[in-house]
C-alpha cells in the first residue's frame, strides 16, 4: 500500500485544512483512463465509491484502483519551493533491507 512521508502528510493536511469538511478532505489520485500512462492529484472532500483510502496522521488519500496498483509498493513524499508551492514525488518504498 502506498505510504506517506511526514512531508507529505503535513502538506495534505494544509492543503485540506480550509476544506468544507476537512474531516473528510483529503487528496485523490486518479488514472486517466483504463491504464496507469498517466495518474492526476486533485482535492477531495470525500473518496469515491471504489476508492482505496491511506490515512496517515490525519492526511487522507484517496487512490482509484487503478492508482492503487500502481502505486502499491511507492511512498509520496512532498516539498515546497522558494514561493510556497507545494510538489508531490512518488518514490520507491525504502524498506532498510541489503540484499
Amino acid at each position: 500500500m502506498l505510504t506517506l512521508t511526514a512531508n507529505a502528510a503535513q502538506a495534505i493536511r494544509d492543503l485540506t485544512a480550509s476544506a468544507p469538511d476537512a474531516a473528510q478532505s483529503g487528496i485523490r489520485i486518479s488514472s486517466q483512463g483504463e491504464n496507469a500512462t498517466s495518474l492526476t492529484l486533485s482535492l477531495a472532500t470525500a473518496p469515491e465509491p471504489a476508492d482505496a483510502i491511506v490515512e496517515t496522521e490525519g492526511a487522507r488519500v484517496y487512490l482509484d484502483p487503478v492508482a492503487a496498483t500502481v502505486l502499491d509498493d511507492k511512498a509520496l513524499d512532498a516539498g515546497a519551493d522558494d514561493q510556497g508551492s507545494v510538489s508531490f514525488l512518488v518514490t520507491d518504498q525504502s524498506g532498510g533491507y541489503d540484499t
